[in-house]
């Protein structure tokens, strides 16, 4: 008589193939974890307790799994998954891939404290949903990859882009970002927005007279007279081009514009930089414009117009001395 084999269970199947899934992810090399359809941690693998510094034991069967990643309590990219908040996705992270979706899966990128770490690393963030037949959410699937060496490199690509070689100071580029961004800010918040532009008076004699390199040296200590001066969250000096230079002050009326520019103008003249070549003083001065408006009611262009106009009549007026534009000018 013939023996039958047993046809196999599917049920033993499904759990076998499951079992193997979740063998998988532990041992995956990349950072992994997985929340289950109520958004509690059921796979938080070997790699993920070494990036974070956090056990699985302290996480699984929990919803408490940010403060891995975050000081202060804020959702992870599974949690905006499985919480079906994806349109909040772009609020909360650095960089957002706009083509994600819930069929290619999303992909974010931010910095991330790592608490327990101690370590502050870049993350890019990859999550996806998994569903069942019938279209029910199954589970969230999030990878992560430490990219800060990358980032890093980038960041200081990017500031050697933005940067005057000679002075330090931000360069035209970086200025013309700067004020087209602050432009809009100051729009958006009704605040005034001032411009200073500034150039060393007979810098060319003085070149003439001592040189080149002690022309470079004395542009380095105007450059630094001017970034202690620029000092608020959203003030920049940039170098404009030769020896002319330009401040942005957001959030700043004419009156305090005049204010700064002369702080510039004292501060400068007190480095005492010897310049037998100037007809204004016996040291090295500086001639300044400032022009200030409101940016709802001017464009950026014709502000730069009023400062270089008032820049002007500094110099025509003898120089080393501040010249503000008329309210006219500037649309105030």
């Amino acid at each position: 008589m013939t023996q039958r084999t047993p046809r196999p269970d599917p049920l033993d199947s499904a759990v076998a193939d499951q079992s193997f899934a979740i063998a998988l992810m532990q041992h995956l090399v990349v950072p992994t974890f997985v929340l289950d359809a109520e958004g509690k941690v059921s796979i938080w693998n070997r790699a993920c307790e070494r990036l974070t510094g956090v056990p699985a034991s302290e996480v699984l069967g929990t919803q408490d799994h940010g403060f891995a990643f975050y000081d202060d309590p804020r959702p992870c990219l599974a949690d905006l998954i499985a919480q079906g908040r994806t349109a909040e996705i772009e609020g909360f992270y650095a960089a957002y891939d706009a083509d994600s979706s819930s069929q290619l899966g999303f992909h974010v990128e931010n910095w991330c404290r790592m608490p327990r770490a101690g370590t502050r690393l870049y993350l890019a963030v990859d999550a996806g949903p998994i569903y069942d037949e019938a279209g029910h959410l199954v589970a969230v699937v999030e990878t992560l990859r430490d990219m800060t060496v990358q980032k890093e490199a980038q960041i200081q690509l990017e500031q050697l882009a933005s940067k005057d070689s000679l002075t330090g100071l931000a360069n035209r580029r970086a200025f013309d970002e700067r004020l087209a961004a602050e432009w809009r800010r100051c729009q958006r918040g009704g605040q005034m927005l001032s411009i200073i532009m500034m150039d060393v008076d007979h810098f060319k004699a003085y070149n003439d007279t001592y040189g080149h390199p002690q022309g470079d040296a004395c542009l380095r200590s105007v450059g630094s007279v001017l970034a202690g001066v620029a000092a608020r969250t959203g003030d920049l000096a940039a170098r404009y081009g030769g020896e002319e230079f330009v401040v942005v002050l957001p959030g700043t009326n004419a009156a305090g514009a005049r204010v700064v520019a002369e702080r510039i103008r004292t501060a400068i003249s007190a480095l005492d930089i010897p310049h037998v070549g100037s007809s204004v003083a016996e040291h090295v001065t500086v001639s300044l414009g400032t022009a200030s408006a409101d940016p709802s009611k001017l464009a950026a262009n014709a502000l730069m117009m009023a400062a270089d106009q008032a820049l002007y009549s500094a110099k025509t007026a003898g120089r080393n001395r501040v010249e503000t534009a008329s309210d006219l000018a500037c649309g105030g």
